[in-house]
């Protein structure tokens, strides 16, 4: 099981579930890293399983679930409901979206447009697991840059390779101007750059640890060895980057495992921002997160691509990719398609490359 992608071990526990032959079903973000065929067949079986007079409770974010889906809709906003809709005529995406951050937004994905600059980043004829074709692509400073592909298409194996997780068989890379081959993700880091992880709860955070030790894990040789100034040092970082991306909890000593995924994916980026790094690479940055947390995590993207530092965001959301990237690359059964530009990456485009043949 261990060895399956998140997808895969999403399919599996859906799977145990119906096995049991309840009667009531509840669905925690089902959708969140799965593919379009599975997506596809998971809305099958929920309808199946209404049609069969089952009770069926569906926990999402996503705005299109709600409308395909549901009979009647609940909004929950910090942990306080706040109205429930017993026919679905009567809401529209609009009035979702405000009820469940509180406010209006016009455009959740908030796109900035930006000048880019040089290359800092050039794989060239990279291969290794997960791989069927030699990969190559580039990335430029100021850059959002996004790699789409369904479940399996080896979006993430390609980063993990790139970032020094796993060796590469054949290829190069170049950062910053220099050939590299990262052996292992602390010389990646060195060198300037950072990956989140897809799946933030077992290799992006420790849940046990604390805010302040999970947001300072990585920077702590900056502060004193000894003594309390390595204290006030510590708790002072935390405070102002808690601060700073407005991360909602009751203070920098709460278990991080306590928060929100929305809450717990900015802690991991500060947790980068407190270091000199250049290139920030996010798997699926706001999977599992609501639209208010996801419209701060796209606003912090673009404030490093303004201060010329370059984003790479892998995800299998066509609307996310389509919105807040300047560039996209499609992959494909470990193969590199295609990279689209923004002014044409529709999401019939993205998905027809994306498709097997």
């Amino acid at each position: 099981m261990r060895d399956l992608s998140i997808g895969q071990q999403q399919m599996i526990e859906i799977g145990r579930a119906l096995l049991r032959d309840a009667k009531v079903i509840a669905f925690d973000e089902p959708t969140s890293s799965l593919s379009i065929q599975e997506i596809r067949q998971l809305k099958r079986i929920v309808k199946r399983l209404r049609d069969e007079g089952r009770v069926v409770l569906y926990v999402t974010h996503r705005m299109e679930e709600v409308f395909e889906m549901c009979d009647a809709v609940t909004i929950f906003r910090d942990g306080q409901h706040i109205r429930t809709h017993e026919d679905m005529s009567e809401l529209n995406h609009d009035l979702l979206v405000s009820e469940m951050v509180g406010r209006d937004i016009d455009d959740v994905y908030g796109y900035r447009a930006r000048d880019h600059g040089d290359v800092i980043l050039n794989v060239e004829g990279i291969q290794g697991r997960g791989l069927n074709a030699p990969v190559s692509f580039s990335v430029k400073r100021g850059e959002v840059f996004g790699l789409f592909g369904l479940v399996g298409a080896g979006r993430s194996e390609l980063l993990r390779l790139v970032c020094g997780v796993e060796s590469p068989k054949a290829g190069s890379v170049h950062f910053n101007g220099e050939t590299r081959r990262f052996k292992s993700p602390a010389e990646a880091i060195r060198a300037g750059i950072a990956m989140c992880p897809e799946d933030r709860k077992s290799q992006g955070i420790f849940p046990v640890a604390s805010v302040a030790d999970n947001l300072n894990i990585s920077c702590r040789r900056f502060f004193k060895r000894w003594g309390f100034s390595a204290i006030r040092g510590a708790s002072g970082n935390a405070e102002s980057y808690i601060q700073q991306l407005s991360v909602k909890t009751p203070g920098p000593r709460t278990p991080i495992g306590k928060l929100s995924g929305g809450n717990q994916q900015k802690v991991i980026l500060a947790r980068w921002l407190a270091e000199e790094i250049d290139l920030f690479v996010m798997d699926e940055p706001t999977r599992g997160i609501d639209v208010g947390a996801r419209r701060d995590i796209y606003s912090l993207l673009y404030d490093l691509a303004e201060q010329g530092k370059s984003v790479v965001v892998i995800s299998s959301d066509l609307a996310e990719v389509s919105s807040i990237c300047d560039r996209i690359a499609v992959m494909r059964d470990g193969e590199l398609v295609e990279v689209v530009p923004r002014e044409s990456a529709t999401p019939e485009r993205l998905l027809g490359l994306a498709l097997p043949a």
